[in-house]
């Protein structure tokens, strides 16, 4: 039976190393999926010409999101989700995501990319915390994993420089937040850069 397990990264170059990281362990592309703010401008886009940081309008629908030989990441391709906007997402919880804008998903309180995240697994709760945290500029990464093998890919997650999520979740709380809302409006990217400002002194 497999699990499903999830990281959260400040810095897209950690989720892409935790990527590589359970590929190399032998997880397949095809239970791996990672999803990031497009404020993240250095992540290439399949076939695109460009940086994926130059983003993708409202309603934009996924492009390449298999893995294919070359690896999970070689399939990454623009979506735009409600409430945190233009992503960079490739894998399973992106297709999901995918057909939850197009409302492949119903029921308005789980839909977008937190009924994505609660269809695969991770409690609403959780779900919630991580879709705001991509609305702030991360990286999610999330695993199906065989049951014996869940301790392996959680230290490979860990390896990569993985947000502590408990704190994170206090510091949001502090803030006033509560909920993801994916009727706000996206974070703009000065916005990001200082969530990004008021984290880095714990990546040190």
């Amino acid at each position: 039976m497999k699990t499903t397990i999830t990281g959260l990264y400040d810095s897209y170059d950690d989720a892409k190393a935790a990527v590589k990281a359970l590929e190399n362990a032998g997880v397949a592309s095809d239970d791996i999926s990672i999803v990031t703010n497009k404020a993240n401008g250095d992540v290439d886009v399949e076939g695109q010409g460009n940086k994926a940081g130059e983003g993708a309008g409202a309603g934009a629908g996924i492009g390449a999101i298999a893995g294919g030989a070359g690896g999970l990441l070689t399939g990454l391709g623009l979506l735009a989700i409600p409430g945190v906007g233009p992503v960079v997402a490739a894998g399973w919880l992106a297709a999901t995501a995918a057909g939850a804008v197009a409302g492949a998903v119903a029921g308005s309180a789980v839909g977008g990319i937190v009924g994505a995240m609660v269809e695969s697994g991770v409690p609403e709760d959780d779900a919630n915390f991580y879709a705001e945290s991509i609305r702030r500029g991360g990286s999610v990464v999330t695993a199906r994993v065989e049951d014996g093998h869940r301790a392996s890919a959680e230290a490979i997650l860990n390896n990569s420089r993985r947000v502590n999520v408990a704190e994170r979740r206090s510091r949001y709380a502090e803030q006033g937040w509560t909920r993801f809302d994916d009727t706000a409006d996206p974070y703009t990217d000065e916005e990001i850069a200082a969530e990004r400002d008021r984290y880095r002194v714990n990546r040190l």
